[in-house]
């Protein structure tokens, strides 16, 4: 199996603090990985170490087939490159209906002079529609965006990095503050995203790994305790020691 992503011996501190610990983890080009673990286990820094946020003080962070080191981009490079990152609080523009939001984030050339003069076209008005259909917001694109519920910002904003077509897709707690019925559409959005690009989702929430249905990495103090199947994992006595049997 190829690999997309491939994080090897990366550690970094601050103040004297090991945050990531020779940390090495990888994965495919078409997959879905949940990354779990106690607060402080670096779940967190780890994704800012992939796109560009924090630098390692060593190790390696390599990317795509001609595995490039992605410790040489900056952030807006490592975006560029097909790394797209979602935070836990949904960041979209409130005054500006669903359909446009979809529209300014189509992956577009950017240089200033195309932007002034840009008009849609019919192209990018199927590919706003093709999105809104994926994320199931398909009956609410003349609607502004700070009119939706919590869950269905969260759809926008994962449509809006699906528009810039990454190859790597980073997702923080996309459960917290859904609704079941949010929560079970997330899910299905997030297995359908992964059929043609990496997923990685970092979550506290055990349900809604379970429903994910995927490999799970543990991470605790800064390193990858245990790897597979949440199962596997949950069985695992050091990972019920420092972390389920809280």
């Amino acid at each position: 199996m190829s690999t997309l992503l491939e994080v090897s011996g990366v550690s970094v501190s601050f103040d004297g603090f090991k945050a990531i610990n020779n940390l090495s983890f990888e994965i495919g080009p078409a997959e879905l990985r949940a990354i779990i673990g106690p607060n402080g286990a670096g779940k967190t820094t780890f994704m800012d170490i992939v796109t560009g946020k924090t630098r390692p003080d060593e190790g390696d962070v390599l990317w795509g087939e001609m595995s490039r080191s992605l410790l040489k981009m900056n952030e807006s490079q490592i975006a560029q490159a097909g790394i797209g990152r979602k935070f836990q609080r949904p960041t979209v523009f409130e005054d500006q209906s669903v359909f446009e939001n979809l529209l300014m984030a189509l992956r577009k050339d950017r240089a200033p002079w195309k932007v002034l003069f840009y008009r849609e076209t019919a192209e990018d008005r199927a590919r706003v529609g093709e999105l809104a259909e994926e994320i199931g917001l398909a009956d609410q694109l003349p609607r502004k965006a700070g009119e939706l519920s919590h869950g269905q910002k969260q759809w926008l904003e994962i449509g809006m990095l699906l528009a810039q077509e990454p190859r790597l897709l980073l997702v923080d707690e996309p459960a917290a503050g859904m609704t079941l019925a949010e929560r079970e559409h997330t899910t299905d959005l997030l297995k359908q995203a992964a059929k043609t690009r990496a997923v990685i989702v970092v979550e506290h929430d055990m349900e809604f790994v379970r429903r994910l249905d995927c490999r799970v990495t543990v991470l605790h103090e800064g390193s990858v305790l245990a790897e597979g199947s949440l199962d596997f994992v949950t069985k695992n006595q050091q990972v019920i020691d420092v972390y389920l049997g809280r």
